[in-house]
């Protein structure tokens, strides 16, 4: 029997009052609120990550494949290139790609009842696959394609179908100034309104059938814009585009949607720091308040110190009392800091409890993401941490203590 053992647990559940008792309990609570606020941390903050990425994808898929033009910006309408089998081939060769599809853009000005309002038209080709941008239809459907000539209807976004007080079923009037400076006008049919909560796309994208688009610039059934690639991990974005750019023909480039619209996602990894910067919070205030509790614990046991010392004690095994008793209240912590936190975490993953303004932060309600290999990391790193900053008090204050001085201690 592990005599270390045996005495820190007599001790831990001792039902006697003490005026530890408190202490422990405050040290246990100050542990359970350290876990749950750094797994409730991880949680939101890549949930907010995967949410807003999920949507900057959803709409621009995760790579686009242009031909090199310099100075070129997102912005900037495509000039036309023939579709290039060499260049699906390489894209469609790479097992990391889920679907391509072919699209152009064209600036365009949307007359309504009693406005106007400017934007981007993004044309798609029959295939494409709407499935990625499915929950940000908000009423109507999505554009159908004829077998012959174009589709004439478009997807406006919420924010366009407010400014120009139209609704689904709506007709317009679209206005195209060419590059000789003349104008032309289409009429259009709203056949359905989206919202994707990201403003910089709603302000400015609408979609239609991309021999819309290729009819207005005078190009041939068979040039285009360049290339949407969507592949089966958004995460892997980067690495995927750097392979296909290296396959690629000469004047051909390849970017990430990272790449292209950097300054979003580099807000979205600035929240990383946040989790590192709680993470270290909330550590320390683990640690502070075991501690603490460890000095309170000795002090407490001063005389019991003293008695085990009479017997031949070694100071090594009087001190694995108190890491026993340690552990276990680090262990108490954690265990329920686990159950608080996942539970917040259900609740909000599926009764949306916490609302956000959208305006702000572009989703409407909090989402949460975290994976169980996280939470074990984030259990395993307290623990050991908390534990072995326990080594150094426990170890000094029981070698310092003399058996005569510890009996006599009141």
């Amino acid at each position: 029997m592990n005599v270390s053992r045996f005495i820190a647990r007599r001790i831990a559940f001792n039902s006697e009052h003490s005026y530890s008792r408190f202490i422990i309990r405050l040290a246990i609570a100050a542990a359970a609120i350290s876990v749950m606020a750094m797994i409730l941390t991880i949680a939101f903050t890549q949930g907010f990550q995967s949410a807003i990425s999920s949507k900057m994808y959803g709409f621009s898929g995760h790579i686009r494949v242009q031909r090199y033009e310099a100075g070129q910006t997102e912005i900037s309408e495509e000039q036309p290139v023939p579709l290039n089998d060499t260049v699906l081939r390489v894209i469609r060769q790479d097992p990391s790609v889920e679907s391509v599809h072919a699209y152009a853009t064209k600036d365009a000005i949307l007359k309504g009842p009693e406005s106007f309002e400017g934007l981007k038209l993004k044309g798609v080709e029959p295939t494409y696959s709407f499935v990625h941008m499915k929950d940000y239809l908000k009423s109507g459907r999505w554009i159908q394609f004829p077998d012959s000539g174009y589709s004439n209807e478009i997807n406006l976004s919420a924010y366009t179908a407010n400014q120009l007080k139209l609704k689904t079923g709506d007709k317009l009037f679209i206005y195209f100034i060419q590059t000789d400076g003349s104008r032309r006008v289409r009429p259009m049919v709203v056949a359905g309104i989206f919202k994707t909560g990201i403003e910089n796309y709603d302000r400015m994208n609408a979609l239609v059938d991309i021999r819309l688009i290729q009819r207005l610039n005078n190009w041939n059934a068979k040039e285009i814009g360049g290339y949407e690639i969507f592949i089966k991990d958004y995460q892997n974005a980067d690495s995927v585009s750097n392979r296909i750019f290296e396959k690629l023909p000469s004047k051909w480039n390849s970017r990430s949607i990272k790449e292209i619209y950097g300054n979003i996602f580099d807000w979205l990894n600035l929240m990383n720091n946040t989790i590192v910067i709680v993470i270290v919070i909330m550590i320390l205030v683990a640690i502070l308040n075991l501690v603490t509790c460890l000095i309170i614990l000795l002090l407490e046991r001063t005389h019991m110190i003293g008695i085990l010392k009479s017997f031949g004690a070694y100071n090594k095994n009087i001190q694995q009392v108190f890491l026993y008793h340690g552990a276990l209240i680090t262990f108490g912590g954690i265990l329920i800091g686990n159950l608080l936190g996942l539970l917040v975490y259900w609740l909000q993953d599926h009764y949306g409890i916490i609302t956000l303004p959208e305006d702000t932060y572009f989703i409407a309600t909090a989402v949460v993401k975290i994976s169980w290999l996280e939470v074990c990391w984030i259990n395993l790193g307290t623990f050991v941490v908390c534990f072995s900053v326990l080594l150094l008090p426990s170890f000094y204050i029981v070698r310092r203590l003399s058996p005569v001085r510890a009996i006599g201690f009141d």
